[in-house]
C-alpha cells in the first residue's frame, strides 16, 4: 500500500501524519507532495525523515494506491487527473469536487457504500461542520426520518488555517497589552468578539458557509430535510460547537434518543447537566470522535429534539475522515 500527502505542510496535511501514524495505517510507503515553497522540507513520520516533493504534472503518482490530498480547491481541480490517472483514488479535502454528481460525498459513520461510486476515483470530505452535524444526526435518523434540521454553529478560528489561530493569539496579546489589534484575515477582531460572517454572502442572505451545511447534509444523508443554518466565527483555538435543533417524523422520547447516541459509534455522550457535564472545546480538541450533550426536548414542538455538538474540526472535521474513509476502501476491497 503507497500512500501521498498532497499539502503536507498545512495543517490538516500536518494533521493527516499524525492521524496516520496514530492509527497505524496499513501503508508500506509514503510520499509527500507540496508546492515549490514546501518542497524540500523535511517531515517526521514514524520515526522516519520524509521529504516533500514539488506536485507536478509527472509520472509521480504511478504506484500511488490513495492520495490524501489537503491544497486547496483551485489546486485539487488543476491536478485531480494527475493523480487520478494510474488509478490512484483521490480523498479530497477542499470543496472541489463536493457538489459533483459524480463525485462522492462520504463521511463513513453515514454513509460509506457511497465510497463504492466514484466514477472518476474521487471521493470528496464534506465541511468540517457538516461532517460533526451528521455523525450526531445519523443515529436519530435510524430512529425516525429528519425531517427539520436548524443550527447555529460556533466555529474556532483555526477553521480559517494557521492564519487564523495565529490572529486570534496575537490578537489577544495585543488587547491585553493595550495595543490596538491587528486585522487581517478576519473581518473584524475576533479576540473578544464573535462574528457572525463565514465565507461570502450569497444572494439569499446566507453565507456560503451556511448554504454548504445545506447542500451537502442532503447529499449526504440522502435526504429532503429542510436545513437552516447559521455559522458564527468564535474566539476558540480548536474545535468546533453546534446548537442543533430537529424535527422528526415520528415523536421520539429522549430515552430513545440517548440509547441511539450511546450505541453509535464516533459519538461520546457528555450530558450530566447536574454535575456541570457537556461537550466543550477545550476538552474536545484532539480527540476523534464528536461530543453530544444538553439534549432535551425542544419545548416549541412535540417531535422536535435538540443537543449541543462539539467535534475537532482539523482532526475529525479534515483529516481524520479523510483517512477513515481510506480504512473503509480497503476493509472493503476497494483498494488492494
Amino acid at each position: 500500500m503507497k500512500v501521498a500527502v498532497v499539502g503536507a505542510s498545512g495543517a490538516v496535511g500536518q494533521e493527516f501524519l499524525e492521524v496516520l501514524a496514530e492509527r497505524n495505517f496499513p501503508l508500506d510507503e509514503l510520499v509527500l507532495f507540496g508546492s515549490a515553497r514546501s518542497a524540500g522540507k523535511v517531515y517526521d513520520f514514524k520515526g522516519k525523515k520524509l521529504t516533500v516533493k514539488e506536485l507536478k504534472h509527472n509520472d509521480d503518482f504511478k504506484d500511488i494506491d490513495i492520495a490524501l490530498t489537503s491544497a486547496g480547491a483551485s489546486i485539487s481541480k488543476e491536478f485531480a487527473s494527475t493523480i487520478t490517472k494510474y488509478g490512484a483514488v483521490m480523498i479530497d479535502n477542499s470543496s472541489a469536487f463536493r457538489y459533483d454528481d459524480d463525485v462522492p460525498l462520504v463521511v463513513p459513520e453515514v454513509n460509506p457504500e457511497d465510497s463504492k461510486n466514484r466514477p472518476r476515483n474521487i471521493i470528496a470530505n464534506p465541511n468540517c461542520s457538516t461532517i460533526q452535524m451528521v455523525v450526531a444526526l445519523k443515529p436519530i435518523e435510524n430512529l425516525s426520518k429528519i425531517t427539520k434540521i436548524q443550527v447555529a454553529t460556533y466555529q474556532a478560528a483555526s477553521g480559517a488555517g494557521a492564519q487564523g489561530i495565529a490572529e486570534l493569539e496575537e490578537q489577544t496579546k495585543q488587547i491585553a497589552n493595550g495595543e490596538e489589534p491587528t486585522i487581517e484575515k478576519f473581518q473584524y477582531q475576533l479576540s473578544m468578539n464573535i462574528i457572525p460572517h463565514i465565507d461570502v454572502f450569497l444572494e439569499n442572505g446566507y453565507t456560503k458557509e451556511e448554504m454548504k451545511m445545506n447542500w451537502e447534509t442532503k447529499k449526504i444523508m440522502h435526504t429532503d430535510a429542510e436545513v437552516s443554518a447559521t455559522c458564527v466565527r468564535v474566539p476558540v483555538a480548536r474545535s468546533h460547537s453546534e446548537a442543533i435543533w430537529l424535527e422528526t417524523e415520528d415523536e421520539l422520547n429522549l430515552q430513545q434518543v440517548r440509547e441511539a447516541f450511546d450505541n453509535f459509534k464516533g459519538l461520546t455522550v457528555v450530558d450530566k447537566p447536574e454535575a456541570k457535564e457537556y461537550p466543550m472545546p477545550l476538552f474536545v480538541a484532539g480527540k476523534d470522535d464528536v461530543y453530544v450533550g444538553r439534549l432535551r426536548k425542544d419545548l416549541t414542538n412535540p417531535k422536535g429534539i435538540t443537543f449541543w455538538c462539539v467535534g475537532d474540526q482539523i482532526k475529525k472535521g479534515a483529516a481524520l475522515n479523510a483517512v477513515q474513509i481510506a480504512e473503509w476502501l480497503i476493509a472493503n476491497g476497494e483498494v488492494k
